[in-house]
């Protein structure tokens, strides 16, 4: 089993940047593909981005693209998301994600563990 923790969000204005963790315990995730999603009031939870079990592949949603960064650090069981130059549409609750296999997916079913969330407000 793998329990997932997410941390880094907060209260921001337009414009300004936050790095959220993942952190990972139980079981090792250095093989797994991870993701962050999101959920915005009143919508459905949304890819964000992924990373595969190496970190050398990456996807991004075409509206945080060029703005938010994915990485991971295995030997830490630990993936990031640089948010840059942060929009209101941005609010959310963050999730993190590991699914039982090395490579991205943009679909949440296709993800086995799921952190708790982490709240991102961006006020305008």
């Amino acid at each position: 089993q793998v329990q997932l923790v997410e941390s880094g969000g907060g209260l921001v204005q337009a414009g300004a940047s936050l790095r959220l963790s993942c952190g990972a315990s139980g079981r090792t995730v250095e093989s797994a593909a991870m993701g962050w999603f999101r959920q915005a009031p009143g919508k459905e939870r949304e890819f964000v981005s992924g990373i595969s079990w190496t970190g050398r592949s990456t996807d991004y949603a075409d509206s945080v693209r060029g703005r938010f960064t994915i990485s991971r650090d295995n030997g830490k069981n630990t993936m990031y998301l640089q948010m840059n130059s942060l929009k209101p549409e941005d609010t959310a609750v963050y999730y993190c994600a590991a699914r039982r296999s090395r490579y991205i997916h943009t679909d949440q079913n296709e993800y086995d563990y799921w952190g708790q969330g982490t709240q991102v407000t961006v006020s305008s």
